[in-house]
């Protein structure tokens, strides 16, 4: 099952898609304003479906706006099928196209074949609200700037964040970021944590939850 957004201004279209893609088991959220994806939190999706021709915002220009804050394919739906049309919706960063109007078998066929390969490769970004990871970079930014971690504040904030929701104590914190030979002990995970709160709390940003008695969560 995968978590999806579909964008289009026609509410019959979102319906279709939302009917076609449901039946394998995905959870299919419609917007019909291009405007209120803006304030979405894009990361929680693994695919969105994007209309080229929508008033307000066309979804060329949504594309772009988006593309930095999402990891997962963007597919195109569009009427146009001229060939500057197509390299135009690529080079704003979309993965893929679909012209209306199209079946449901090819739908489905496209949608689950850009799953499957991100299933295969190692995503380089983790969008959760404000906070993105670039995870080939090893670096967290709170909306536009960058968190001025360590390299250990860093590889806690991303192991807590992968796990997001779920309490960990400092010992299975310490153990899982450096390993059972690290060099330290347990309570330096204390000093780690306050040190990454305070970093986060000058950039606007509370992301680490104390679970008094058993540990830290990411909210």
């Amino acid at each position: 099952m995968a978590n999806l957004l579909a964008v289009d201004d026609e509410p019959a279209v979102l319906a279709l898609i939302k009917n076609i893609l449901e039946k394998d088991g995905h959870l299919v959220t419609t917007i019909s304003s291009p405007a209120e994806v803006l304030n979405l939190q894009l990361g929680a999706y693994d695919l969105i479906l994007l209309d080229v021709m929508m008033p307000e915002i066309d979804g060329f220009t949504l594309c772009r706006k988006i593309r930095s804050k999402v990891d997962g394919p963007i597919l195109f739906l569009t009427a146009k099928s001229m060939e500057q049309d197509i390299m135009t919706g690529l080079g704003e960063g979309a993965d893929d196209y679909i012209i209306k109007p199209f079946g449901a078998g090819e739908l489905r066929a496209r949608v689950h074949a850009h799953l499957r390969r991100e299933k295969r490769e190692r995503r380089n970004l983790l969008c959760l609200g404000e906070i993105t990871f670039n995870l080939s970079g090893k670096e967290l930014m709170v909306g536009d700037h960058i968190a001025a971690l360590t390299k250990s504040e860093y590889a806690i904030c991303e192991f807590l964040a992968m796990n997001r929701g779920q309490v960990f104590s400092k010992d299975q914190i310490y153990d899982s970021v450096f390993g059972y030979d690290g060099n330290s002990d347990y309570t330096t995970i204390v000093e780690h944590i306050k040190n990454i709160r305070a970093k986060l709390k000058r950039l606007g940003a509370a992301p680490i939850e104390t679970v008094w008695g058993i540990g830290y969560r990411w909210r």
